[in-house]
């Protein structure tokens, strides 16, 4: 069944009564570059708040480390700056070439996963062996990246398959055992937190494929009980989780991130102290610039900012879907999926961790926390949206009627 919508003429709009012409939220809707500009702006707005709030949230740590209050902010800049030259070189490719590049994106994502486990290469940070070193104080972790080329292999192989897959055999292989052995060598890093991500999309990529309800079940089931194995078998994740039930019970160890997050949202109030003015980033709140930069959010900046980066990551949801609900192209239909759970999953993780919604995880807030190996990536898959954009786009402008008189031409 296709998606695609006729474009409704100039006389079909809806009319302001008073002016007799659209309104702008119907011109709005109706043009054909709406989704890029929306994404793209609503973007860029969370990048530059989430670089102003890491330097904010980072300067006494940067100093105590470095000596400067701006080190780890020019660093995030550096890869914002880099990011953003990405997203604007992928938004210009062609979708047929995005194609051709996934498969190569994909098993380079799997060499540089099996890197970190060689020793001199692979870097441990905080018990978890996901790192690469690269130049200077640099570090690069792949599986930020295998993320995207998952959901663009992914998009591929199932376009490409579209007639079969309600065959087994089509729509589990190579799929499943690609995805499985991704979220293994995840796994055995030590990052249960993206292990959980790509849990996400893998279930968003079989659920716009309407895969049948029995695969989310068995999925399901294996998850919480793999959840449960990793969590119950390490210390720290098991003091995580503990704490997450009851963090006054251990305030002095294992609780003391979570009450201090929950008491800088709670002293902002509805405008917050002030730009710059957090108390809990003087060393009170443990990574206050990247998995818990949101509580710093809400505490220089209120209510207002908490539902700012709330409203720009909807408005990037909203739109990035409505794309793929309209396009007729399958390999569009299942990358936005993909990229919207991503993006969106990790951000519902982080922020149910902050207000301890869910348990500690790890992961940082997309295009706001500090960190170039999520910055990355993520703005890349920003890149892709905004071609997906650019084509519909061009699909979607009408044909202008040939002239039927000279006087026309």
């Amino acid at each position: 069944m296709s998606h695609t919508r006729t474009p409704r003429t100039r006389s079909e709009e809806p009319r302001d009564p008073r002016t007799g012409e659209p309104s702008w939220r119907d011109r709005l809707n109706q043009h054909p570059m709406a989704p890029y500009h929306l994404i793209l702006g609503a973007t860029m707005l969370l990048l530059v708040l989430g670089l102003v709030m890491v330097l904010s949230s980072s300067s006494i740590e940067s100093y105590d480390i470095y000596g400067s209050a701006f080190t780890l902010f020019i660093r995030q800049a550096i890869f914002a700056a880099i990011g953003v030259a990405a997203l604007f070189f992928i938004s210009r490719m062609p979708i047929p070439l995005i194609r051709r590049l996934a498969l190569a994106f994909l098993v380079v994502s799997f060499v540089l996963l099996v890197l970190t486990f060689v020793p001199g290469i692979g870097v441990g940070v905080h018990g978890q062996r996901n790192w690469i070193k690269l130049v200077g104080p640099f570090r690069l972790q792949p599986s930020e990246f295998a993320k995207l080329a998952l959901i663009l292999w992914s998009a591929d192989l199932f376009a490409r398959r579209e007639p079969w897959l309600h065959q087994w055999r089509s729509l589990m292989l190579p799929f499943a055992p690609v995805a499985m052995a991704l979220v293994a060598l995840i796994v055995l890093q030590g990052d249960l937190g993206t292990a959980i991500i790509m849990s996400i999309i893998v279930a968003s990529l079989m659920f716009v494929i309407g895969a049948p309800m029995r695969i989310f079940a068995a999925l399901g089931v294996a998850g919480v009980a793999g959840i449960a194995a990793l969590s119950l078998t390490v210390g720290y994740r098991m003091r995580r989780f503990t704490a997450w039930l009851n963090p006054e019970a251990d305030l002095d160890g294992a609780g003391w991130q979570l009450t201090q997050g929950k008491y800088a949202l709670g002293t902002g109030g509805w405008w917050g102290v002030g730009l710059g003015g957090s108390r809990e980033k003087w060393g009170a709140l443990p990574e206050a610039h990247t998995d818990f930069i949101f509580p710093v959010i809400g505490e220089e900046l209120g209510l207002f900012g908490a539902l700012t980066v709330l409203g720009l990551f909807a408005a990037i949801t909203i739109f990035a879907l409505r794309m793929a609900i309209r396009t007729s192209d399958a390999f569009v239909r299942i990358a936005c999926t993909g990229i919207i759970a991503w993006l969106v999953g990790q951000a519902l993780v982080n922020l149910g961790a902050v207000l301890q919604l869910l348990p500690i995880t790890g992961v940082p807030l997309p295009f706001v926390s500090y960190g170039g190996s999520s910055l990355l990536p993520s703005l890349m898959a920003i890149g892709v949206l905004l071609a997906f954009a650019r084509q519909e786009a061009r699909r979607s402008r009408p044909v202008a009627a040939p002239p039927t008189s000279p006087s026309e031409v």
